[in-house]
C-alpha cells in the first residue's frame, strides 16, 4: 500500500512531541486532508487529544503488546490509498522496553512500518551543541529513517543562523522551529497529561498554535517527506519468534449479542479503542453509562467494564450516587461478568481514601480499601498469567501496563504479574469465574482469548437471565 505517513519523535519526554503533533494534525484538518493519528505506546490521553479535541481518529500502536506482525496489521487496517497517517512517538526515539530494549520504542514502530521520522529537538539553552546531539541520533539511525528536524523553543533569529549549518554538516533538512509558547502548554499530572476538557479554550488555542506552526514550520516539506514514504505491506523481513499474530483469532458466534455496559465519563475515560473493537468483533454490543450521573445500568446489560481514569477527583460525586453503587454491587453479586482496571478497580472497593485523606464509600464489590500512596506505586509493562484459567487458558499470558499512585489493602492474588524487562514478579488481580479486577490496564489484542471469554461469559449470563 502506498500510504503517506510521518512519525513525530523526540530526544526524550517533554521535548515537544505532543505540541508538534497537535499543531500538525490541526493544520492537516484545516487543509481538508484525510488524516489518521496514532500514538506509540500505552498512553491513553494523547489519543484523546487527537480524537476528542482535534477531531482526528486516533489509535494506539505498541510493538510490545502485539509484536511486529500484529502491530503492522493494526496499522494497516482500515487505511486507504492517499490517506496521511501521523504517528506520535513515545519518550525518546530509541527508548523501549525497560529503557534498554528496542521493543516498544518509537524507532521500532517506525522501522516495522517503514515510516519517515521528524525529530523534534528541544533547543532551549543550547547553541551549536544541537548539531552534536543530532549527529548522535543520526548515527544511531541504522535504517536512515530520520528525514527532518524541528527545533522546539528556539528563536527565529537563531534558527536562521543554525539551519544552514545543520543542513550542510549533517545533510538533513531543518523543517522549521517553534518559539517558546507559554500560551499553549500541556501540563503534567500524576497519571500523565491533563484531560482535554480541563484546558480552557483549548480549541481556540489549537487554532492559534496551528497558525503559528504554518508560519515557522514548512508544511510543504512535511507533506513531501510523508509522501516520500516507501510502500508498506504486511510481509516483513523478521517476525517475533514464537509470537502469533494477535489479529488471527477467529470471531465468536453467540446466541444473541450480549450487551456490555462500559463506564465512560470524566471519572472513567481510559479505554483502548482496539479493546472495545475486539469485544464487538466477538459479538458484544457496547453501551456506555456514567457512574457519576446515571442511576441505573444500561438496559439488557449482561456484562460490565470499568476502565481507568480519575475516580479520586470525583470521590464525593461517585459516593453520592448510591443508586449506581448499589446497581453495580447487585450485578456483581448476581454473577454478571465484570472486568475492572485501575480506576474502575478503585471504584469497586468498599471505600476510597483520596489525597486529602477523606474517605468515600464506593461500590463495595471488593472488601478492601484503596488509598493514595503519595508516590508512584507501580509503573511499566507487565505480563499477567492467571492461576485458575477463568479468563485466560492456563499457561497463557496477556500483556498490559500499570501506572498508579493509589494502592489497595488487598490487590488480589489470582494472577502472577511479571515485569518483562527485569523479571520481577508479584501476585495481583481478583479473578473469579465472572470477574477480573486489578490495577493493570490490559491490551486485549495481545491475547484475544480474554475478550472472547469475557463476551461468552456475558452471553451466558444473558441467556440465564432470560430463562429465569
Amino acid at each position: 500500500m502506498k500510504l503517506k505517513r510521518v512519525m513525530i519523535a523526540s530526544c526524550g519526554s517533554g521535548g515537544g512531541k505532543t505540541t508538534v503533533t497537535c499543531a500538525l494534525l490541526q493544520c492537516l484538518k484545516e487543509a481538508g486532508l484525510q488524516t489518521a493519528a496514532h500514538k506509540c505506546g500505552p498512553d491513553y490521553i494523547d489519543p484523546m487529544f487527537h480524537e476528542n479535541v482535534i477531531g482526528v481518529p486516533s489509535e494506539n500502536l505498541d510493538t510490545f503488546f502485539t509484536g511486529e506482525k500484529g502491530t503492522l496489521k493494526l496499522f494497516l487496517r482500515d487505511k486507504r490509498e492517499g490517506e496521511l497517517a501521523v504517528i506520535e512517538g513515545v519518550m525518546g526515539l530509541y527508548d523501549g522496553l525497560g529503557g534498554i530494549y528496542q521493543e516498544g520504542s518509537s524507532y521500532h514502530l517506525a522501522r516495522i512500518t517503514n515510516t519517515p521520522i521528524l525529530l523534534v529537538v528541544d533547543a532551549r539553552g543550547m547553541g551549536r551543541s544541537v548539531i552534536a546531539l543530532l549527529a548522535g541520533f543520526l548515527a544511531y539511525d541504522r535504517q536512515h529513517l530520520i528525514r527532518g528536524v524541528i527545533f522546539n523553543r528556539m528563536s527565529e533569529g537563531y534558527y536562521r543562523r543554525i539551519k544552514p549549518l545543520v543542513e550542510k554538516e549533517l545533510g538533513i533538512c531543518a523543517v522549521g522551529y517553534l518559539p517558546e509558547n507559554k500560551g499553549f502548554s500541556v501540563g503534567s499530572r500524576h497519571l500523565g497529561l491533563v484531560l482535554p476538557g480541563e484546558l480552557a479554550d483549548l480549541k481556540q488555542k489549537l487554532g492559534e498554535l496551528a497558525e503559528d506552526f504554518r508560519r515557522t514550520v514548512s508544511m510543504d516539506r512535511i507533506l513531501e517527506i510523508a509522501a516520500g514514504a516507501g510502500e508498506v505491506s504486511e510481509e516483513i523481513s523478521r517476525t517475533d519468534p514464537g509470537r502469533s499474530s494477535s489479529l488471527d483469532a477467529p470471531g465468536g458466534a453467540f446466541d444473541g449479542r450480549p450487551v456490555i455496559g462500559v463506564a465512560r465519563d470524566e471519572a472513567f475515560c481510559f479505554y483502548y479503542r482496539e479493546n472495545l473493537r475486539l469485544l464487538e468483533e466477538y459479538g458484544a454490543v457496547i453501551r456506555y453509562f456514567s457512574p457519576l450521573r446515571d442511576r441505573t445500568l444500561p438496559e439488557s446489560c449482561c456484562g460490565l467494564m470499568l476502565g481507568g481514569g480519575y475516580p479520586e477527583l470525583f470521590g464525593e460525586r461517585l459516593s453520592a450516587n448510591t443508586a449506581m453503587r448499589r446497581a453495580v454491587r447487585q450485578a456483581a453479586a448476581e454473577g454478571m461478568p465484570l472486568v475492572a482496571e485501575c480506576g474502575g478497580f478503585m471504584y469497586l472497593h468498599s471505600a476510597m481514601v483520596d489525597q486529602e485523606g477523606k474517605s468515600h464509600a464506593m461500590a463495595g464489590v471488593i472488601p478492601a480499601v484503596c488509598r493514595s500512596a503519595g508516590r508512584l506505586v507501580r509503573f511499566g509493562y507487565v505480563e499477567l498469567e492467571e492461576k485458575n484459567g477463568r479468563f485466560l487458558p492456563k499457561g497463557e499470558k496477556i500483556r498490559g501496563h500499570e501506572f498508579h499512585y493509589f494502592d489497595s489493602t488487598d490487590n488480589g492474588g489470582d494472577c502472577l504479574a511479571v515485569k518483562p524487562a527485569s523479571g520481577e514478579s508479584y501476585p495481583c488481580i481478583w479473578a473469579g469465574e465472572t470477574w477480573f479486577m486489578g490495577f493493570a490496564h490490559l491490551y486485549y489484542p495481545s491475547n484475544p482469548v480474554f475478550a472472547e471469554r469475557f463476551v461468552k461469559k456475558a452471553a451466558a449470563y444473558g441467556r440465564r437471565m432470560r430463562n429465569n
